[in-house]
C-alpha cells in the first residue's frame, strides 16, 4: 500500500521561523536550533559573503562589534561641475571649470560582517528591492534563501527523503506602504523557497494555521466557532472559523503590525532611557562662552532602540560627548557611564535579552527587576508598570477582534472559543483583555510552534487557502 506522504509547515517568521511535519497520527516539531525548535531569522554576511543563519549569526555579530571603534567615513561617488569662471582672460584667455566631489553616505569601512534582522518586514516594500553589503547589492530574496534553505535541510535530514509539498504561513497583511504589497510580499518569499528547494510550496494564513493545530489536539470536539489570536513578536493577526472536527470555514480574518519587539523598543524608550541620561544637563564651552543645555540624547536614540547598529555609536563623535558630560561628575555621571559602557562594549543585544527576560517573568509574578550586570544596572519592573506601557497593543487588539466580528455579523457572545497563541499573547494584560471579551472561553496553545503544527497538518492534507 501507498503511505501518504508526511505534510510539512514552516513558520517563516518576522524575528523567528519553526518547522513541523505530520504524518497523520503524530506532530513532529522539528530541531532547527541546537536543540531548540526555535530559530532567529538571522542572517550574517562577511566581508567575504560567506553567510551564518539563526543564532549563530547574531553571536558572531555581537562579538566582532564588542569593543570595536568604529570611524565612519565618506565614500567619494564622482565629481560635479559647479559652474565656469575665468582664470585670467586678460593673460590667458582660458575658461576653468569649478568641480566639487561628490560624497556618497556615511560607511562603516572596518566593519567584519553585516547582520540582517526582520527581513520579513521589508517584503511587501517596493523601496527594498536590493540592499548593499559591502560593495555589492543583494536582492532581498537572496538575503532570504539561505535562512529557508537551512529549514529545508534540516527537514530533509529528519524526514530522510525530499520534501514533496510544503506549507509556508503567511501573515493575514504583509507590511507595506503601497497598495499590493501582500501579492508583492508573497511573490518574493515565493522566489525565495523556490531557490531554496521548496519547490511545491503553497502559502497559508498564520492565525489559521494555529487554529487547526489546536483543532487537531482538541479532537473531537463541539462543532462550533473559533477565534485564533496569533500575537508574535512581529505581527498580531486574527482569524474566525466556524468548525466541525477538522471541518472548518473562515468567516473572516484581519490583522495589524504590531508585535513584541515594537513592545520591547517601547519597554527600553520608557525605563533605561532615563538611567543612561535622558533628560539629563551638559554644560561645556563653546567658543569661549558658558553652555548649559540638555544633552543631546536624541542623537543616540535611533542606534540604542536598535541593537543590530549600537555599535555606530561606538565612534569619536558620540564617545566625545558622553566622556565629557561623565568627566563633569555630578549626579548623572554614573548614568552617562553605562552609556559610555554600553556603546564600547556593544551591550545593545544584552539590554533587549534582559528586556525580553523580564517581560517574560511578568507573566508569572506581578514585580521583576530587568537585569543588566554589564552596565550596573538593575532597573525594579512591574507589571502595574507594564500594563501602562500597553495601550496602543491593547487598542490595537480590540480594534482587530471588533473588525474580524463585525465581518462575520457575530458578537462576542457568538464565539464558543478563543485560541491564544504566540509569545505576546502571554503577556497578563493581553489574557485578561481577552478573558473580559470571551469570560471561561480562552485557552492558550502551543505559544512558539502552534502555527508551524498547524501548516503541516494542512499541507498533509492538501488544503489551500483562497482568500
Amino acid at each position: 500500500m501507498n503511505t501518504p506522504r508526511p505534510g510539512v509547515g514552516i513558520d517563516f517568521g518576522t524575528s523567528n521561523s519553526t518547522a513541523a511535519w505530520f504524518d497523520g497520527r503524530t506532530l513532529h516539531s522539528v530541531r532547527l536550533e541546537h536543540g531548540s525548535a526555535v530559530l532567529p531569522t538571522a542572517i550574517h554576511l562577511d566581508r567575504e559573503f560567506a553567510s551564518l543563519t539563526g543564532q549563530e549569526a547574531i553571536s558572531r555579530y555581537v562579538e566582532e562589534n564588542r569593543g570595536r571603534r568604529v570611524e565612519l567615513v565618506a565614500e567619494i561617488i564622482g565629481e560635479a561641475a559647479s559652474g565656469i569662471g575665468a582664470v585670467d582672460m586678460e593673460i590667458t584667455g582660458e575658461l576653468e571649470t569649478q568641480r566639487r566631489t561628490l560624497y556618497g553616505p556615511l560607511t562603516d569601512r572596518g566593519q567584519p560582517g553585516r547582520l540582517f534582522l526582520g527581513l520579513k518586514r521589508l517584503l511587501g516594500d517596493t523601496e527594498h528591492e536590493r540592499l548593499p553589503v559591502f560593495g555589492r547589492y543583494f536582492r532581498l530574496v537572496a538575503l532570504l534563501t539561505p535562512i529557508l534553505l537551512r529549514i529545508r535541510q534540516t527537514l530533509q535530514r529528519e524526514l530522510r527523503a525530499p520534501l514533496a509539498t510544503v506549507h509556508l504561513g503567511r501573515p493575514v497583511q504583509f507590511e507595506g506602504r503601497e497598495a499590493g504589497a501582500s501579492t508583492l510580499a508573497v511573490a518574493r518569499l515565493s522566489e525565495a523557497a523556490s531557490h531554496a528547494g521548496l519547490g511545491d510550496h503553497h502559502f497559508y494564513p498564520e492565525p489559521v494555521a494555529a487554529t487547526l493545530s489546536w483543532l487537531w489536539r482538541a479532537q473531537p470536539g463541539k462543532p462550533g466557532i473559533a477565534l485564533a489570536v496569533d500575537f508574535g513578536g512581529g505581527t498580531l493577526d486574527l482569524a474566525l472559523l466556524r468548525h466541525d472536527g477538522m471541518r472548518f470555514t473562515v468567516l473572516g480574518t484581519a490583522g495589524a503590525s504590531m508585535g513584541g519587539d515594537k513592545i520591547d523598543q517601547l519597554i527600553y524608550r520608557t525605563l533605561l532611557f532615563p538611567a543612561l541620561g535622558k533628560g539629563e544637563r551638559w554644560q561645556r564651552v563653546v567658543d569661549g562662552y558658558d553652555v548649559d543645555t540638555l544633552f543631546p540624547f536624541e542623537e543616540f536614540e535611533t542606534g540604542l532602540l536598535n541593537w543590530p547598529i549600537t555599535h555606530t555609536l561606538n565612534q569619536n563623535r558620540t564617545r566625545t560627548m558622553v566622556i565629557d558630560r561623565v568627566a563633569k561628575g555630578g549626579a548623572a555621571a554614573e548614568k552617562f557611564q553605562r552609556l559610555l559602557d554600553l556603546i564600547s562594549f556593544n551591550f545593545g543585544y544584552t539590554c533587549f535579552q534582559a528586556i525580553r527576560t523580564a517581560k517574560a517573568a511578568l507573566s508569572e509574578t506581578t514585580d521583576t527587576f530587568i537585569d543588566i550586570p554589564e552596565i550596573n544596572l538593575k532597573l525594579p519592573f512591574s507589571r502595574m508598570q507594564f500594563e501602562s506601557l500597553l495601550a496602543e497593543p491593547l487598542a490595537t487588539l480590540r480594534q482587530l477582534i471588533d473588525q474580524v466580528l463585525d465581518q462575520a455579523g457575530l458578537q462576542p457572545r457568538d464565539v464558543d472559543m478563543v485560541v491564544r497563541t504566540g509569545g505576546t499573547s502571554q503577556i497578563v494584560a493581553v489574557r485578561q483583555l481577552l478573558e473580559e471579551l470571551f469570560e471561561g472561553r480562552v485557552v492558550a496553545h502551543d505559544p512558539f510552534t502552534s502555527v508551524a503544527a498547524g501548516l503541516a497538518i494542512a499541507s498533509y492534507h492538501g488544503w489551500r487557502y483562497e482568500p
